[in-house]
């Protein structure tokens, strides 16, 4: 069936369904929920077939999106999934996880919804694992290159299958006791099943990767002087999880909580990994700060728990209903208020705070976070900063606080230090060169590593690139393909 140039004139954009609120806070489940088969296909039926197709570009993997959307409104999934197979190692990743920065440079978003790039994506990966399409691709012959990947998230999954697949011997070091980095412990269950992650280590598994998990690489267990002797290559991707401090008075007060101390021992308690967890916020008034999809996570979370108020601060103002086209101008990616799904599950968001203090009793345990309202400035240069206003400081309740205000560097310093890698930037990346190689030789790294942390999206695409840099590195020539370089820092 070809495009319909005018089909988005004819349908207008239906988002996947959800759970009802009061249903999904009972549990860890997904909110959303499958969306029918021939919606999905009405969906795609939105797509304009663009000369230039500007999803592309918002893409960091490149995905052919124009042309699995024509395969999905012809009802061929089969064929859908191995053009999104091409450019995609983990299309159900992407589709429960990526904020779609592709609808954003959708050309429909000039002046209308763009096309659910999203659920359409999510709903050809669902149909492929239904039908069994989805099956090991082991090499046609091995070589005699090994590899050791330190880190088994989205990067280091990418990049250990994509050399797998060309006959590399590839070992995946995983410091947890079970693969995925933070796919596993850091993102809780609503928003991604984990079965999402299983299926593709059996996958991966099937296709000749190995993995090995509770081993800390740089440790005395396991030198990196170890793997640099046994293997042609090291691939570090550790990610980025050294959280940024609150330097404020009172920080040190029970209950103010690092978001990544407190969602991962959530998590694992949810995959039934602990007998409880050490911080819950059953109960309590939660105030997190910060505004990313962390804060959100931690705010899911909390009401799950049952939170009796959850407060979110942000010292940002409040970002506008609708796209400022003349500083955010398409195709850009939107900034815009933007509430997802745990918002809606109850929440009091707070712009234009910032915190002023932690206020605690006798015994030592926060009872307050002290806050006042801010107005942004910015200088001749375009430095931002916050201005006080004059009289606004007032007093929070909170008997637990999270701080979810994001990430500046590995948190892998002894690692990185055994291992001769330079970290360069205010937000502690590894440096490596447009090769993906580091200052030490056969020692290369991708994904949040060398970025710093940010969408699953870029970590997929970083792996898939950095695998071909390895192969090519090491046996002169590569058939993989490289989708962007460490410098395209375009999100």
């Amino acid at each position: 069936m070809p495009v319909d140039p005018w089909g988005f004139t004819k349908t207008p954009r239906q988002d996947m369904p959800k759970r009802p609120v009061a249903l999904r806070l009972r549990d860890f489940d997904p909110v959303y929920a499958r969306q029918q088969e021939d919606v999905v296909r009405q969906q795609a039926s939105r797509c304009m077939g663009c000369g230039v197709p500007f999803c592309h570009q918002g893409c960091p993997l490149g995905n052919l999106i124009p042309e699995w959307n024509e395969l999905v409104l012809d009802a061929d999934w089969q064929r859908a999934i191995d053009r999104l197979h091409a450019t995609n190692n983990f299309p159900e990743f992407t589709g429960w996880l990526c904020p779609a920065p592709c609808e954003a440079a959708c050309v429909l978003a000039i002046s209308d919804d763009p096309v659910s790039i999203k659920q359409i994506e999510l709903s050809i990966i669902d149909k492929a694992w239904d039908s069994g399409w989805v099956v090991p691709l082991p090499p046609e012959r091995m070589t005699s290159h090994t590899a050791a990947v330190v880190g088994s998230g989205p990067a280091g999954l990418a990049a250990a299958q994509q050399l797998t697949r060309v006959g590399w011997t590839v070992v995946v070091y995983e410091r947890s006791d079970e693969v995925g980095g933070l796919l596993r412990y850091g993102i809780p269950d609503f928003k991604m099943p984990k079965r999402a992650i299983d299926r593709r280590i059996e996958q991966m598994r099937a296709e000749g990767t190995r993995f090995v998990t509770g081993v800390e690489v740089g440790s005395e267990a396991m030198p990196v002087s170890r793997l640099r002797r046994q293997f042609d290559a090291v691939v570090l991707a550790v990610g980025a999880l050294a959280p940024r401090e609150l330097d404020v008075p009172g920080r040190e007060l029970d209950g103010v909580v690092q978001a990544m101390d407190y969602l991962p021992e959530a998590n694992r308690y949810v995959a039934g990994k602990a007998p409880d967890v050490p911080v819950t916020a059953r109960g309590k008034h939660v105030v997190v700060i910060g505004g990313g999809d962390t804060a959100a996570d931690c705010l899911g979370t909390a009401n799950r728990q049952g939170a009796e108020s959850v407060t979110v601060l942000d010292h940002n103002p409040t970002p506008p209903v609708v796209r400022d086209a003349v500083s955010n101008p398409w195709p850009q990616w939107t900034r815009v208020h933007r509430k997802g799904p745990a918002h809606e599950e109850g929440v009091v968001e707070s712009w234009a705070t910032q915190t002023v203090c932690f206020v605690g009793d006798d015994e030592g345990r926060v009872t307050h976070v002290r806050v006042r309202t801010v107005e942004r400035t910015f200088d001749e240069t375009g430095l931002r900063s916050f201005r006080a206003v004059e009289g606004s400081e007032r007093d929070l309740p909170a008997d637990l606080v999270l701080l979810a205000t994001g990430f500046v560097g590995t948190g892998a310093e002894d690692l990185l230090g055994e291992a001769g890698v330079g970290v360069a930037g205010e937000r502690g990346t590894v440096e490596v060169d447009d090769r993906w190689s580091t200052s030490a030789d056969g020692v290369f790294s991708c994904g949040d590593a060398t970025r710093g942390a940010s969408l699953v999206v870029w970590a997929i695409a970083d792996g898939r690139a950095c695998a071909a840099a390895v192969d090519a590195a090491v046996r002169g020539s590569t058939r993989l393909p490289a989708p962007v370089g460490p410098r395209d820092r375009s999100l």
